[in-house]
């Protein structure tokens, strides 16, 4: 190589260049922005992306991570990552490893929180003693949240997995303001219906037996109104069991303190507030089974004394099951037999199939060759034969091509109205 020519990499190696410089010089960074897009993997790795009003960064969290971190990761949320940046050369970009991660730009609004907390505990809010026992199988459930969302369709279809159940929805907003009156509004007002119902213009509504508060997750400015006081004691001072299920199973808000019981998820709530029928048929049914031990051991006796009488007497079930499978057999040999000469035409039917379209004249147009006819539609096959034509139309894969003989010197022979109409369009 010459002094001055300028050196030649391969893909890979400048791939290797821009790898070692980038993690050289950014080998310990600590990068604030918003979480985006947070995937998470079987695999137990975490992708997303940080983002400001001007850029976005790819990032990944190996699994392993600690809690702090992991609840860091979640959409919406200003976090501060550290880490290390590096290169992907398998899409030609750049991305952050992330090593841990916390919460930014929320201090003030978690110690306003840790603060009412403390506040409300001390008023005995959220004491154990208040807590009332979910029923078994209620009979209604009442479910407070958005009627758009997914929530209520998650709820509805884990009920009916589990036990189906008459469920009415309290509809409310979930987040923004007023959200937080109507939510504490639902709950006063499902207590508020008397024991024998209330009677509506469509029917009785009756007293549900339990009430589920729920909405999916969110960043913590979201679901802030399940942690205002207005919804806390509305849910304290609730009469009807209440099971809290707000955000993810990492979020927790201050109504989580105050209902009687907390669901990680809201399919969560709905698995907590119904049995699953099909144990508890697995349960009666084994006391019905237990019932029936007296009888089946009498009749075992009896069986044994009858069994003795038996014994001469040739076993004509055993005689007519050997009947039946010897003429299973034969059936079986019979269809084994019947499929393989189908196999047979079958296969003789595609190899005729495939020769057939091998040898059609549409596959030789399709490389490239060309039919040459006659204005009465005539093969033409040679050039003199051509020579003696006025026109002629070359047959393509994808139609006719009209073209006149040129240099010869005859009377133009009488063209016939789908003639003329090409060579006009011509």
């Amino acid at each position: 190589m010459m002094e001055n020519e300028t050196p030649i990499f391969s893909v890979s190696d400048v791939s290797q260049l821009l790898k070692d410089v980038v993690e050289g010089a950014f080998a310990n960074v600590a990068v604030r922005g918003e979480v985006s897009g947070v995937k998470r993997a079987s695999s137990g790795h975490i992708y997303f992306s940080l983002k400001d009003k001007d850029a976005v960064l790819n990032a990944i969290c190996w699994r392993g991570i600690d809690a702090t971190t992991n609840a860091a990761i979640t959409d919406g949320l200003e976090i501060v990552a550290r880490g290390k940046l590096t290169t992907y050369p398998g899409r030609s970009n750049y991305q952050m490893i992330v090593q841990s991660a916390e919460v930014a730009g929320e201090g003030a609004l978690l110690k306003m929180l840790e603060e009412r907390k403390k506040k409300l505990a001390a008023e005995g809010l959220f004491d154990e003693l208040r807590k009332k026992p979910i029923p078994f199988l209620p009979e209604n459930i009442a479910v407070v949240t958005s009627p758009t969302g997914a929530v209520i369709r998650d709820i509805m279809h884990r009920l009916r997995d589990r036990f189906p159940r008459p469920v009415y929805l309290w509809p409310v907003l979930v987040q923004g303001e007023g959200a937080a009156d109507q939510v504490a509004a639902a709950v006063r007002g499902l207590n508020a219906i008397p024991q024998e119902g209330l009677q509506t213009p469509n029917g009785i509504v009756p007293r549900p037996d339990v009430i589920i508060v729920a909405r999916g997750g969110g960043s913590l400015e979201d679901l802030l109104p399940f942690s205002e006081e207005i919804v806390v004691r509305a849910v304290a001072d609730s009469d009807i069991p209440i099971i809290s299920a707000v955000g993810h199973e990492t979020d927790t808000m201050l109504i989580d303190y105050a209902a009687d019981l907390r669901a990680p998820t809201p399919t969560g709530a709905a698995e907590k507030a119904v049995p699953v029928r099909v144990e508890i048929k697995a349960a009666l049914d084994n006391v019905n089974a237990r019932l029936a031990d007296s009888l089946i051991r009498l009749l075992n006796e009896k069986k044994i004394r009858l069994d003795g009488l038996v014994r001469g007497i040739p076993n004509l079930r055993e005689i007519v099951e050997m009947s039946i499978q010897k003429l299973d057999d034969r059936a079986e040999r019979l269809n084994k037999a019947i499929q393989d000469v189908l196999k047979h035409f079958n296969e003789r039917l595609v190899m005729a199939s495939r020769l057939l379209d091998a040898t059609s004249y549409e596959k030789t147009l399709e490389k490239g060759f060309a039919l040459v006819s006659d204005a009465k539609g005539h093969v033409v096959t040679s050039a003199e034969k051509a020579r003696n034509q006025y026109s002629l139309n070359l047959g393509f894969v994808d139609g006719f091509v009209p073209v006149l003989v040129s240099g010869i010197r005859r009377s133009k022979p009488k063209q016939t109205e789908e003639q003329r109409s090409l060579f006009d369009e011509e």
